[in-house]
């Protein structure tokens, strides 16, 4: 009998691959699981308004984004957490000082500190970003997450430093040499899902989670069966029970059918 009620995907390195698609293996097990009456959210540090088409090819409408700072079942808020405005203008400062670039998502728009930069250029083409502004002070009240890039190795403990934060490697080609996620100790992918398992009365054992980045390893840590890709980062596999294949192998429907999901 099937005790397994839900299951969080990352996007970049779980489900899509380094070309941008989706692998047909994946989209068979995430309907296989629909199929058996689990709950599918797609879980990443991405905004919401930049995924909906990743969503409705996999025929899933429940969210968490913004590195665990905004999370929506089947179309209805579950809850949003902001930044506070003095975490956004400490990260300013030192990016201004130190010629850093940082993209910065509202709950509708990425707000970036420059149009020009290489690095800037770069993953606006990488992600696709589509919803595109220049940072005003306007926006100082309204930031949900942020992607810091051009840093150096030891620079990410110059942003630590605004405390309750870390920073965690983006894991894709030519980002995570030198791009990070701002992850808050407060907000994360594993705070959001313990919120909506709360809210949908599911226990945590009953939950799975694949990821491939260090802004998963909260999330993993937390799911009864937590998956790291075979793709991930070395240091995600201590904070997952299993490991799978990677996410050019089938790593989601290897993973499921190793739990007799698909």
């Amino acid at each position: 009998m099937i005790h397994h009620k839900i299951l969080f995907l990352d996007i970049d390195g779980t489900i899509l691959t380094p070309d941008d698609t989706i692998e047909n293996s994946t989209k068979e097990a995430v309907r296989s699981v629909q199929e058996k009456g689990l709950e599918v959210f797609l879980a990443t540090g991405r905004p919401l308004h930049e995924i909906r088409e990743i969503g409705e090819e996999l025929n899933v409408q429940s969210f968490i984004g913004y590195n665990g700072a905004y999370a929506v079942h089947k179309g209805s808020d579950v809850f949003i957490e902001p930044m506070s405005r003095e975490t956004i203008e400490f990260f300013l400062d030192v990016a201004k000082k130190r010629e850093h670039d940082l993209v910065m998502y509202t709950n509708g728009q990425n707000v970036l500190s420059s149009f020009e930069t290489k690095r800037i250029k770069e993953f606006i083409e990488k992600f696709h970003l589509k919803h595109n502004v220049l940072f005003e002070t306007k926006y100082l009240d309204d930031i949900l997450g942020v992607s810091v890039l051009n840093l150096g190795k030891e620079e990410p403990a110059l942003y630590e430093a605004a405390g309750n934060i870390h920073l965690a490697a983006v894991n894709v080609e030519g980002i995570k040499e030198h791009g990070y996620d701002v992850i808050r100790d407060s907000v994360n992918k594993g705070v959001a899902v313990g919120k909506v398992l709360d809210l949908l009365g599911i226990e945590k054992e009953d939950a799975i989670a694949f990821g491939d980045a260090m802004n998963d390893k909260e999330m993993l840590s937390l799911v009864g069966d937590g998956f790291a890709m075979g793709n991930a980062n070395p240091d995600l596999y201590e904070y997952a029970k299993h490991r799978t294949t990677s996410v050019t192998d089938s790593g989601v429907y290897n993973g499921l059918k190793s739990l007799g999901l698909v």
